[in-house]
């Protein structure tokens, strides 16, 4: 992916995205630095202790702002979204959505609202995960077959 050393130039409402593995990603929305901090706006679990939320669903996740590298050291500028969809202007929208959003409880659902579909909501208006669309390419034909041989 060619994150190694990474430390790319990053503006206030960029997506930063976070590998975990070869499938999966943590996203957030740069937010720009406090005291000289660079900091990440992101949707995380409340309890420390749930790395994988059950069933793909966490009730008590909420917006939270971190220091960018307490995230990961490895990370990128992943504006995926910027040939299709306008980014909105981040200090008199994208900000104050995140202002708004920080302390409330959010459902995170790993299929319908995860740290992608959060952060471009924040930066575009829409939720959209290309790595979801990803798992959906591989499975909906296995799926297919089943529905078709109604074993599903």
């Amino acid at each position: 992916m060619g994150l190694k050393n990474s430390c790319p130039k990053l503006f206030p409402g960029d997506i930063v995205e976070y590998p975990r593995n070869k499938y999966f990603s943590h996203f957030g929305v740069y937010y720009g630095e406090r005291d000289g901090v660079p900091y990440v706006a992101h949707l995380t679990c409340r309890d420390s202790d749930t790395k994988i939320p059950l069933f793909g669903r966490a009730l008590r996740s909420e917006i939270k702002l971190d220091p960018l590298e307490l995230l990961g050291s490895k990370y990128k500028v992943s504006n995926m979204l910027d040939e299709t969809h306008a980014p909105r202007d981040f200090h008199t929208v994208v900000k104050p959505a995140i202002e708004d959003m920080m302390g409330r409880e959010v459902t995170f659902d790993i299929l319908f609202h995860n740290s992608e579909h959060q952060a471009t909501l924040f930066r575009y208006g829409v939720k959209k995960s290309e790595q979801i669309d990803r798992v959906y390419e591989h499975i909906m034909p296995a799926w297919e077959k089943l529905f078709k041989k109604k074993k599903l």
